[in-house]
């Protein structure tokens, strides 16, 4: 995983427009490494999906599923 593609600076935003006053290092840390994780089995889980309809190109369609 490359943390660096995703800033904690973009985290706090999003923490702080969902209602944080105030976000700690280490939950923008812990939310960003959640977040990777979970995209990155979402982004297998679809290129699966794309793989078996015999495509190489991943569609909206199969992001999707893949979240289901």
């Amino acid at each position: 995983m490359v943390k660096k593609d995703f800033p904690l600076f973009t985290l706090e935003r999003i923490l702080k427009k969902a209602g944080a006053e105030r976000i700690s290092l280490s939950a923008a840390e812990e939310l960003r490494t959640l977040l990777l994780e979970i995209t990155d089995k979402i982004a297998k889980d679809a290129i699966a999906l794309a793989t078996h309809a015999k495509r190489t190109t991943v569609k909206k369609e199969d992001i999707k599923l893949a979240i289901r």
